[in-house]
């Protein structure tokens, strides 16, 4: 488990991070969302000690991270950091060698890789004859390539497409069946409300909402009701706790607005009395309309 406990970073006078706090457990896939500026990358650096927080505690399994676990950690950062004149072998090599392993087990994993990624033609070609996806799924490649137990991905699926995009959480999925804690950003909402439990939304260095992804929806749920039924309107806007009933342009189509998700139970309780019901629905807002709500910014991006 990482524990993240009021940390802070600041930069001179500005301070990045601000008193963060968050848990990610073995086998949870955690998003650390934010606008640009907002200090998620800083966050990231400082998790794995790259940069020097200015105070609180970061532990993995109750451990300070420091260089005796680092071996445990993989990070894939947003810009490339490959050495692109290298080939995927010897890429692949240099970074299994400074995680501590052995050049047959590097070997080993790294051709399953390619090979689930249908990249395996490229085993001796230099980073640089790769396109800009195909040094993605290397870079990722070697991320992972030690089976760690914290892993950190700075908007991984940049650049990528839909197939691709699907490769990518396909092999983060297996990740966490392992335990393999996962923590990543994404200007992608839907990436996150896909394949993701828990998250952090950041804005100018502070946590601004956090929680389980269900327990957020249900927090800021629409007080809207789709109905598609033949009903009496009025009947319906005689119950306690709605506020109106907006009938749409298809025939027997319905907005209920109500005061809260208390109202629902009557409201259902009466459809039930009426023919012709073919839907009946509470709206559940995006993540993307939950985080402009807190933010006041689109995150598409």
């Amino acid at each position: 488990m990482l524990k993240v406990e009021n940390v802070s970073k600041s930069y001179g006078s500005f301070l990045a991070v601000d008193d963060l706090s968050f848990e990610v457990g073995n086998g949870e896939i955690f998003a650390l969302l934010g606008v640009n500026g907002a200090g998620k990358t800083t966050t990231f650096r400082v998790i794995i000690g790259l940069l020097e927080k200015d105070k609180g505690t970061i532990t993995l399994d109750g451990k300070p991270i420091d260089y005796s676990v680092t071996d445990k950690i993989g990070f894939l950062t947003e810009e490339r950091s490959l050495l692109t004149k290298l080939t995927v072998r010897e890429q692949a090599i240099y970074y299994g060698i400074l995680k501590g392993m052995k050049e047959n087990d590097i070997l080993e994993k790294l051709k399953y890789w390619l090979d689930r990624f249908n990249v395996s033609e490229y085993l001796d070609k230099k980073i640089k004859e790769l396109s800009k996806g195909n040094q993605q799924k290397i870079q990722f490649i070697t991320a992972i390539i030690n089976e760690p137990k914290l892993l950190i991905l700075d908007e991984p699926f940049s650049g990528l497409d839909p197939i691709n995009i699907e490769m990518f959480m396909s092999a983060i999925r297996d990740l966490k069946k392992t335990g393999t804690s996962i923590i990543f950003s994404s200007h992608r909402m839907e990436h996150v409300e896909l394949f993701c439990e828990k998250l952090v939304v950041m804005m100018k260095g502070k946590s601004v909402l956090s929680g389980s992804i269900g327990e957020i929806k249900k927090k800021y749920r629409k007080k809207n009701i789709l109905i598609k039924a033949d009903l009496d309107i009025k009947k319906l806007e005689s119950i306690k706790g709605v506020v109106s009933v907006e009938e749409q342009g298809d025939h027997h189509s319905y907005v209920v607005s109500i005061e809260d998700e208390s109202v629902v139970d009557n409201v259902f309780a009466y459809i039930k009395t009426c023919k012709n019901v073919t839907s009946f629905t509470v709206e559940e807002p995006t993540l993307n309309e939950i985080f402009i709500s807190k933010v006041g910014e689109s995150y598409e991006g």
